[in-house]
C-alpha cells in the first residue's frame, strides 16, 4: 500500500511499511520427516498467502515438491484455501496425503 505526500509542491510516493508476521507451522507426514521436527516458527515481511509457507519449505527441501499440489492447508484449526492470507500469530498446518493402517 502506498500514499502520496505533497512536499514543496511536488508529489512523492512513499511506502507505508507493514510489520513482519510470525507464524507457527505444524508439520505432519512428509514435511515432518524432511525437517525432523514437528513444528517451525517462521517470520515473513508481511501478510502472505498460506501457500507461500509451503513454497518456502519446498525451497529448503526440494524433495517435498511432489506434495505441493495435493497439500491441504489449515489456519488456526480451520481448513482454508491456498490463497488465504496469514496474520501475525497464526498457527498453520500443512497436511499432505497420508496412508497407513
Amino acid at each position: 500500500m502506498s500514499s502520496i505526500k505533497l512536499l514543496a509542491g511536488t508529489a512523492k510516493a512513499c511506502c507505508m511499511s507493514k510489520s513482519a508476521i510470525t507464524v507457527t507451522v505444524k508439520l505432519f507426514a512428509a514435511y515432518q520427516e524432511a525437517f525432523r521436527v514437528s513444528e517451525l516458527v517462521l517470520e515473513f515481511p508481511n501478510s502472505i498467502p498460506v501457500k507461500t509457507v509451503c513454497d518456502r519449505l519446498i525451497a529448503e527441501h526440494p524433495e517435498l515438491s511432489q506434495w505441493r499440489d495435493i497439500t491441504r492447508f489449515g489456519i488456526n484449526l480451520i481448513f482454508v484455501e491456498p490463497d488465504t492470507l496469514l496474520q501475525d500469530g497464526d498457527e498453520v498446518v500443512l497436511i499432505p496425503p497420508v496412508s497407513g493402517g
